[in-house]
């Protein structure tokens, strides 16, 4: 089998909000296409005009390769060989960030391949079932452009993810700090205030994270809110400082009263392993669609596993990457829970029309997939309303 072509599709909703953090308002994805006729589909978590423009901009040395011309006549069952290649071949523009970014489109949508060819689902692929189910916690994005408005919202949110059966929640809690919500101006105290709502309209029996996206400058002003907030039982905290102040997460490590998540936005095992061993995280959050896909998320979850870390992986796309993450999932023992946006709790367009889930969620839990390579379909007449370019 021989890869004859490869497509990038930037796609936007047609209502996006520039004031919201929801990057699910826009994706790059890619469909990889071979001469046998099976096609395998992927998408990436950074800008996708920058992630199209990565894999086809043509290449004028070997440290500068075009991507798209690396992969036109490879075999696509040769994943790691390909992903070396790209990664040695475009080092001076890719490497981390953005590059590796859209490799983890590319590394997404060869698995879907594999997965077609072989008639079997990903994760068997991975090295097989590791967990029975995967428990995916409901990730809750406010709305409305007051305070009164993001925390009711919030609530209502929580009520409803509830009702559906999920067994974990996180809620974004960002009423200040660089990612505001709307342009929210609040005090920690307002932020508690909503923490307290939403653990009081989930009860005590349902796992809740929050996410306050890098809303503290320092581990010093982190802990003058959150040192307080043992009574409601919070799973963990996701990035409460920015990510490369490492000796700050060391710190929120060691004082805070509920464990330290963050990762979202690493690209491949090195940055993981700075973040782990010095930032002294207890729980990394690889995202398949930013990382490298599920090639390299497959090696953080090991090196995690090593270091007795759990794993709790960051996925805010659509179904293709939901689809891949879930199949990552089931051959990651130390795995505790995953993002899931169903489209009963989410906003998003493109995540409620572009594909279907590859998988079945039944009583708060999601089911190993059966169907083979990701399980997803596309909606093609999706692709055609939202591409831009």
């Amino acid at each position: 089998m021989k890869i004859i072509d490869v497509e990038t599709y930037v796609l936007l909703a047609d209502n996006y909000d520039p004031s919201l953090t929801s990057s699910a308002q826009d994706t790059c994805l890619v469909i990889i296409k071979t001469d046998e006729g099976i096609e395998g589909y992927g998408e990436c978590d950074t800008s996708p005009w920058v992630a199209k423009a990565f894999i086809e901009s043509p290449g004028t040395h070997t440290m500068d390769q075009c991507v798209k011309e690396i992969l036109i006549g490879s075999d696509p069952l040769e994943i790691d060989l390909l992903w070396e290649k790209i990664y040695i071949g475009t080092a001076m523009t890719g490497r981390r960030g953005a590059g590796v970014n859209a490799m983890s489109a590319i590394d997404m949508a060869l698995w879907d391949i594999k997965g077609k060819a072989l008639n079997k689902p990903v994760y068997e692929l991975l090295g097989g079932k590791e967990q029975d189910f995967v428990i995916p916690y409901a990730s809750l994005q406010p709305v409305g452009h007051s305070f009164e408005e993001y925390r009711d919202s919030l609530v209502a949110w929580a009520e409803k993810a509830k009702s559906l059966g999920f067994k974990a929640v996180k809620s974004e809690v960002t009423l200040n700090g660089p990612y505001a919500h709307s342009g929210l101006n609040e005090n920690d105290d307002k932020t508690t205030e909503v923490v307290a709502a939403v653990r009081k309209a989930l009860g005590p029996d349902i796992e809740l994270m929050i996410d306050v996206q890098y809303r503290w400058k320092d581990a010093e002003e982190a802990l003058r809110t959150v040192k307080d907030w043992a009574e409601f039982n919070i799973y963990f905290l996701e990035t409460p400082v920015w990510t490369d102040d490492i000796k700050s997460y060391a710190r929120m490590h060691e004082e805070a009263p509920m464990k330290i998540a963050a990762g979202e936005w690493l690209s491949t095992r090195y940055e993981f392993e700075d973040l782990i061993l010095n930032g002294k995280i207890d729980v990394a959050q690889p995202d398949v669609g930013r990382c490298g896909g599920l090639t390299e998320a497959k090696k953080i979850a090991k090196f995690s596993q090593e270091n007795n870390r759990i794993i709790v992986p960051h996925c805010w796309k659509t179904s293709v990457s939901i689809s891949a993450t879930a199949n990552f999932a089931f051959n990651t023992s130390n795995c505790a829970f995953i993002e899931y946006l169903p489209p009963q709790l989410c906003v998003e367009i493109l995540r409620k029309e572009l594909a279907t889930e590859g998988f079945d969620f039944v009583d708060g839990k999601i089911l190993p997939p059966t169907k083979p390579g990701l399980g997803i379909e596309l909606n093609k007449d999706a692709i055609k309303k939202y591409q831009v370019a």
